[in-house]
């Protein structure tokens, strides 16, 4: 699949996840649909990224992010955005400036390692463990929104994944 600008894709699946439940539930689907050779996508990632990706950045609240706080001036903006993104969900085709791909942890996985990798990081969240680092973006979070944002990170990257 040659690579796609993700900002400009119009056929994803319209997700809203309304709990980790419901996330690992969607795990399960493509799963079975990757399984059985039937798993479309329409962005640049395999269904191991997609999910090794939002698997490492909830665990990176736990172990640390790879990058430092952007500028304050983009926090700031990013701050005032962020109960428009945990309410309406994130935009597609953002890229982190100065990071090669755009981002982190895009690990070439099959999906059934990068299903267990997401597995694992939202019991972890689920299960209400502390975490030790704020987000660079948007700092100190309730846990109510650390979940609610990563519930809308994992609709934005699983929306180009249709099993």
């Amino acid at each position: 699949m040659t690579s796609v600008n993700t900002a400009e894709i119009r056929d994803r699946r319209p997700l809203r996840f309304k709990s980790i439940d419901e996330v690992l539930a969607d795990i399960d689907r493509i799963v079975a649909a990757d399984t059985a050779g039937k798993l479309r996508r329409t962005g640049n990632w395999t269904a191991g990224q997609v999910f090794g990706h939002v698997a490492a950045w909830i665990n990176y609240a736990y172990e640390g992010y790879p990058m430092k706080p952007p500028p304050f001036f983009i926090r700031w903006i990013l701050r005032a955005k962020k109960g428009t993104y945990l309410r309406a969900g994130m935009p597609s085709g953002v890229r982190i400036p100065g990071v090669a791909n755009g981002t982190f942890a895009l690990d070439p996985l099959d999906t059934k390692e990068g299903a267990d990798r997401l597995r694992r990081a939202l019991k972890r969240l689920q299960s209400g463990e502390a975490n030790k680092f704020d987000s660079p973006a948007f700092g100190r979070m309730s846990v109510d929104d650390r979940i609610a944002l990563n519930l809308r990170h994992a609709e934005l990257h699983m929306s180009f994944l249709h099993p």
